[in-house]
C-alpha cells in the first residue's frame, strides 16, 4: 500500500514537505486556513521564495499529485497519514513556545477521526518542547476522536532539519531520519511511507532511528541549539581574533573545523544567526528548562554573543566614519541569509533600528526580499528606503554594511562602491571579499581581522 498524506500548514517547512512528497509520486494533499495562499498554490505559485519551489510546486500541480484546500476535514478524510507542520512561535515577553495552533490541528484532526474508519496516523513535524506531542496533541487525538492511541490512531514525532535556502535538497537528501513513535506500529507505518519516499537512500548514509516521543523532540532542540552555540562561538572568537592585528578569523576558523570532531560548517564569522528556527529554539528551550528550575547557562550567553553580533557591525562602521548622526547606511542584503525572503529576526533589523536610534539614515537593497522586508520594517516601526539595486543603495551613503550574502554582492568590486557612494566605505559583515584587495582600494573592515 502507498500511503496518501494531508499536510497541515503550508509555511516554509509544510509547503516544501508536501511539494518533495508529491514529486515523489505520493498523493498529497495540504490544508490551510489562508485561502489567499491556497488559491495561489493550486496555481503553482508560492507564497514565500525559496530555491527551486516555484518549479516544483507547478509540476506537482500539473501533475495531480498536490492540492490545497482550506477544508481541513477533507485533508484528512483523503488521507491515511496527516503530518502537522504548523507554527510554534515564541511569546515575546517571556520566550515560552506558542502551541495554540498545534493544539488547534490536533483537535480538528481528532473531530475528523472520530467519523472516520480505519487505522490513521498523525506524525508531528512541528519543532516543541518534550512532552508536547504525547501530552497535547495526543490527548486531543483521543479526546476529540473518542478513540484510542495505539489501536485505531496513531502518533509519532519526526522532526525535520530543514535549511533555508536548501531545504528542497535537505527534504530529498537528509543526513538521517528520526523517528519518536507513541507503539512500534506507529513508528512502522511511518518508517514505511519513508522507505518509499526515499528507496535506496536510506542506509548508511541516511539512518532511521527510532525513539521514543519525547527524545525525538529534543533532538530537534538539540541540533539547533548546537548549531547556534557554533555561530556564536566563532563570533565570540572573531572579536578576540580582533584585538591582534594580523589574525584573520577565516583561516583560524578554517583551521579548527578541519578537526574530524567539529568540521567547518557554521564556523562563519559574521553579524550573527537570525530566521525563523534559532532565535525561537533556544530561547524556548531556555523559557521551558527555567519553568522546570534549570538555569541555561551556556544556551543563555549563545543568544546574548549573537545579539551583540549585529550590533558590533555598528561599531566597525563607527571606527569608519565617526558618529552615526545624518549618515546615510546603505544595508546590501536584508533576508537573515540567502536563497530565502524570510526576514523574521534578520541581522539586518536589528542594525537598521540601532543606527536610527544613533540618528543614521537607513537605505536597503536585498535582491528577493523587498515586500517582506516592508513588512517586517513597518512592523519595527523601523523607516528604512528600499531601493532596487546595488547602485541605488549605495548612492549617496556613507557606508555599506554588508548584512547577507547573496552571489550578486560577492561578485562587486571596490570601484563599485568608489563610483557610487558618497563616501566608499565597506563593512563586510558576512566577509565575502577579498581583504588584501578592499582594503587597498577603500576605507574597509571586516568582522575578525584587523590590520597591522
Amino acid at each position: 500500500m502507498k500511503y496518501r498524506v494531508s499536510v497541515i500548514g503550508t509555511g516554509f517547512v509544510g509547503l516544501v514537505t508536501a511539494v518533495c512528497f508529491a514529486d515523489r509520486n505520493i498523493k498529497t494533499i495540504c490544508s490551510t486556513k489562508n485561502e489567499k495562499n491556497a488559491e495561489l498554490i493550486n496555481k503553482g505559485i508560492p507564497p514565500f521564495f525559496e530555491n527551486r519551489l516555484e518549479d516544483l510546486l507547478k509540476k506537482a500541480i500539473e501533475t495531480g499529485n498536490l492540492v490545497c484546500t482550506t477544508n481541513r476535514e477533507e485533508a484528512v478524510l483523503n488521507s491515511e497519514i496527516s503530518l502537522i507542520i504548523v507554527g510554534t512561535p515564541f511569546n515575546h515577553i517571556d520566550k515560552t513556545i506558542n502551541l495554540d495552533y498545534m493544539e488547534q490541528a490536533a483537535k480538528d484532526i481528532g473531530t475528523v477521526l472520530k467519523e472516520k474508519n480505519g487505522y490513521h496516523l498523525t506524525a508531528v513535524r512541528s519543532t516543541v518542547v518534550p512532552g508536547t506531542s504525547r501530552n497535547i496533541v495526543g490527548r486531543n487525538l483521543a479526546e476529540k476522536s473518542g478513540k484510542k492511541l495505539g489501536e485505531e490512531i496513531g502518533l509519532v514525532m519526526q522532526p525535520e532539519f530543514l535549511a533555508e535556502g536548501r531545504s528542497i535538497e535537505d527534504t530529498f537528501r537528509p543526513d538521517r531520519i528520526i523517528i519518536g513513535e507513541f507503539d512500534e506500529r506507529s513508528g512502522d507505518v511511518l518508517q514505511k511511507l519513508y522507505e518509499d519516499f526515499y528507496g535506496n537512500h536510506i542506509g548508511e548514509d541516511c539512518p532511521i532511528l527510532r525513539m521514543n516521543i519525547e527524545s525525538a523532540e529534543l533532538v530537534k532542540y538539540g541540533n539547533n541549539c548546537f548549531l547556534a552555540t557554533k555561530i556564536s562561538f566563532i563570533n565570540e572568537l572573531a572579536k578576540i581574533a580582533e584585538l591582534v592585528p594580523g589574525v584573520d578569523i577565516d583561516l583560524v576558523a578554517r583551521s579548527i573545523g578541519l578537526d574530524y570532531r567539529i568540521n567547518p560548517r557554521f564556523l562563519g564569522a559574521g553579524v550573527g544567526w537570525g530566521g525563523s528556527c534559532f532565535p525561537k529554539d533556544v530561547n524556548a528551550i531556555i523559557a521551558f528548562a527555567g519553568d522546570k528550575g534549570l538555569e541555561s547557562q551556556l544556551l543563555q550567553s549563545v543568544v546574548d554573543v549573537n545579539d551583540r553580533a549585529a550590533l558590533h557591525a555598528l561599531e566597525l562602521t563607527k571606527e569608519l566614519i565617526g558618529d552615526l548622526k545624518e549618515k546615510t547606511i546603505a544595508l546590501l542584503g536584508l533576508a537573515f541569509k540567502p536563497g530565502t525572503d524570510d526576514m523574521r529576526y534578520a541581522p539586518s533589523r536589528r542594525i537598521a533600528i540601532e543606527a536610527i536610534n544613533q540618528g543614521a539614515k537607513i537605505q536597503g537593497y536585498d535582491p528577493r526580499t523587498k515586500e517582506s522586508a516592508k513588512i517586517a520594517f513597518h512592523q519595527d516601526g523601523t523607516e528604512i528606503t528600499l531601493k532596487d539595486s546595488v547602485e541605488e543603495v549605495l548612492k549617496n551613503a556613507d557606508c555599506a554594511i554588508v548584512c547577507t550574502e547573496w552571489d550578486e554582492f560577492k561578485t562587486l568590486k571596490p570601484k563599485t562602491f568608489i563610483q557610487h557612494m558618497n563616501n566608499p566605505c565597506v563593512v563586510d559583515g558576512r566577509r565575502i571579499y577579498d581583504t588584501t584587495e578592499y582594503s587597498k582600494e577603500l576605507n574597509y573592515k571586516v568582522v575578525g581581522y584587523t590590520t597591522e
